[in-house]
């Protein structure tokens, strides 16, 4: 667990895979939006607007399409609409040092300390990140926090009926489905939505609880030789 500290910017992130941790998935679509607290606190729920029109106006946002150099599950195919037919006929291009670089560059960007932010994040997005990152030998930032909404979530809202799946919060406080799920801008723009409505709240539970992103561990060890096709 970090040291209590008031996080300045949070860093929003989904990626979308190949498969399920049991099929030891690769990385094929990466995206972060990066909103300083200023702006999460300034934006709580307005019932006269839209959900998007919520938004905050001032946001960083990378997303990238990535050849994961790995089979797609069918099931990984049918939920997110990515397939190696269609990344490569796109010509993009494995997690490399280039792609290192540009989170390097988005992460420079903000203001410190940063708190990555995902739901689920402990048990998917945050391990396998790891793996990708081990990988092309970076480490990121030892020190940036890393918030999993869903243990969050679940200590601070009670009436869900037992279900945290991040589009039913997204029901549970805005009264209608998610846009665009299933892809990483879209997922994104969920998490940020469902976050805005309990704001104060989270930003007070990643100062006490985020973990450090050094002590996430890879999901699993990658190798290379095995996983290409």
């Amino acid at each position: 667990m970090a040291a209590p500290q008031d996080f300045q910017t949070f860093v929003f992130l989904d990626i979308e895979t190949t498969g399920l941790p049991q099929d030891q998935p690769r990385v094929a679509e990466l995206c972060l939006f990066a909103v300083h607290r200023h702006s999460l606190l300034l934006s709580p729920p307005d019932n006269t607007l839209t959900p998007l029109e919520q938004l905050p106006r001032v946001i960083d946002k990378l997303t990238l399409c990535i050849d994961p150099q790995k089979p797609f599950t069918s099931r990984a195919e049918e939920i997110n609409g990515l397939s190696n037919q269609k990344l490569e006929e796109n010509c993009k291009l494995e997690l490399n040092s280039a792609v290192v670089e540009a989170l390097h560059g988005f992460l420079n960007r903000q203001a410190g300390p940063i708190c990555l932010v995902a739901h689920n994040g402990l048990r998917f997005d945050f391990p396998l990140l790891r793996t990708e990152f081990q990988q092309v030998g970076t480490k990121l930032f030892a020190d940036m926090g890393c918030l999993d909404t869903l243990p969050a979530l679940r200590e601070l809202v009670e009436d869900t009926n037992g279900c945290y799946k991040l589009g039913y919060l997204y029901h549970h406080f805005y009264g209608q489905e998610p846009i665009c799920a299933h892809s990483a801008e879209g997922d994104v723009i969920t998490l940020v939505l469902v976050f805005l409505a309990k704001a104060p709240e989270l930003m007070s539970w990643a100062d006490r609880n985020a973990c450090r992103w050094e002590k996430i561990q890879p999901m699993y060890q990658l190798n290379i030789d095995r996983d290409c096709y």
